[in-house]
């Protein structure tokens, strides 16, 4: 399951993307710095996209809701259910899936074939955020059994505007994602 992710897309091409969609991205205080991160890991704080008035809030959040025992929830199963406020888009360019029977294991990225940037359906609860999971698509199938909710940009607007339905989850059609074995 993705428990490292990747943001190297600076904060103008996150603001044009969203533009191209009509949809505002501000944030509170002066413009944040997003550095370029190869690597976004559980409990590490990293932005995330609110539904708002103006459009999306861009707010960095700390990755993994805090449990009464073990460590962070990182992901979420989504399997049938229905989310309303709290709903959340995570920003990136890349996610990890490891593979093999120990350590090290076989480190693989997958990137969106047709552009710089995805972004990740999300909830969030008491300033941390999760990222939800469905059965893999057919790019994703031979690396794990569960994958993130990758949403396509027509439903950008509607995950985040918690008065609307939810939109329906599906596995991006096979040859949306390229992987490289990174180790």
């Amino acid at each position: 399951m993705c428990n490292e992710y990747r943001l190297k897309q600076p904060l103008d091409r996150i603001i044009e993307t969203f533009g191209e969609l009509d949809i505002g991205v501000h944030w509170a205080g002066g413009a944040p710095n997003l550095e370029p991160r190869d690597s976004i890991r559980p409990t590490d704080p990293a932005p995330i996209l609110l539904g708002s008035n103006q459009g999306a809030e861009l707010k960095p959040l700390r990755w993994g809701f805090q449990q009464d025992r073990g460590g962070p929830l990182i992901n979420f199963r989504s399997d049938g259910r229905r989310f309303g406020p709290g709903r959340c888009l995570i920003p990136a360019d890349g996610f990890y899936e490891f593979t093999g029977p120990k350590a090290p294991k076989s480190k693989w990225l997958f990137t969106a074939a047709d552009a710089e940037l995805f972004c990740i359906a999300g909830l969030v609860r008491d300033e941390r955020f999760t990222m939800l999971t469905m059965p893999p698509g057919p790019d994703i199938q031979p690396f794990h059994d569960r994958q993130i909710v990758i949403l396509p940009r027509a439903q950008w607007a509607q995950w985040l505007d918690a008065g609307q339905p939810q939109p329906a989850f599906a596995p991006l059609p096979a040859g949306s994602l390229n992987v490289v074995q990174i180790r």
